[in-house]
């Protein structure tokens, strides 16, 4: 009787143990963006990495700090984490030029 209560004991362990290969994705999506900031609503050129955009500023009265831009096509631009090289053109003239560093997932406010 010890022997079969002994066995069925060993025999609920080794069921009850949870062996098996589990995966799980999570996470921030591979990507990070940038918008631009100026005292009035306009059209400035914006090269990264020698790709040329063109994207509207967003006025900073409607900009908060503790309060997050909409992100749209007219006024962000996507790209892959990393340092980039920004350089922004209003009129022809040149009014930001840095090299900045984005994170995963970070989205990059620059006042202009």
């Amino acid at each position: 009787m010890k022997k079969f209560i002994l066995a069925a004991f060993a025999a609920l362990l080794l069921v009850g143990c949870g062996l098996g290969s589990y995966s799980v994705a999570s996470g921030r999506p591979d990507e990070a963006s940038i918008s631009f900031v100026s005292g009035t609503k306009s059209d400035v050129q914006v090269t990264i990495d020698d790709n040329t955009y063109t994207v509207q500023t967003v006025k900073t009265s409607d900009y908060k700090v503790n309060r997050n831009i909409k992100k749209t096509a007219k006024n962000t631009i996507f790209m892959t984490p990393g340092k980039h090289d920004v350089t922004v053109k209003k009129g022809g003239e040149t009014v930001y030029a840095k090299t900045i560093f984005v994170s995963v997932g970070e989205h990059k406010i620059v006042e202009l």
